[in-house]
């Protein structure tokens, strides 16, 4: 398996480093793929769009915005994420029921934590270039996060 130091040590050229701004939720600390992304606010309608399809190989990056004021994952969709074979998500923004999903074998990152729970309007984009945490999220480029953080790649380094 990998970790974020070495393969920074390895490939300093070809990597780009995330802020480290995120917590840590789930019990998977590690996790990579190629990534898929959604911009959105406050409404996670396309979140479990996308968590319905077939997740096995690829990180979800969701821009929320860095909403503070909602949830944009709870139990029910690492759940939903966790049956579709999602490697992780990442989310600039909040989780709730963070003690369930910490009994979880899924990896999140995310913001903070919100009780209250997102809107429903199906707003948002999916595959386009995200930029937070001082990184742009390129769709099927790759993320490769553990506990020391999280980097991207133009391509996969591990294959």
């Amino acid at each position: 398996m990998f970790t974020t130091a070495d393969l920074c040590d390895k490939h300093p050229d070809l990597l780009l480093c995330c802020d480290s701004i995120f917590q840590s939720f789930g019990n998977k600390k590690k996790f990579f793929g190629k990534i898929v992304t959604i911009r959105l606010f406050e409404d996670n309608s396309l979140v479990r769009l996308q968590l319905e399809t077939d997740g096995n190989g690829k990180v979800l990056i969701i821009n929320g915005g860095g909403s503070l004021r909602c949830a944009l994952i709870g139990d029910q969709l690492a759940a939903l994420s966790i049956r579709n074979n999602w490697s992780g998500i990442i989310i600039n923004g909040c989780i709730r029921d963070s003690d369930l999903i910490n009994t979880m074998d899924i990896g999140i990152r995310a913001l903070a934590t919100c009780p209250v729970k997102s809107i429903k309007r199906n707003i948002g984009e999916k595959e386009i270039p995200v930029k937070f945490g001082g990184v742009t999220f390129i769709p099927n480029q790759f993320v490769y996060v553990d506990v020391d953080g999280i980097i991207l790649s133009q391509k996969n380094l591990l294959y």
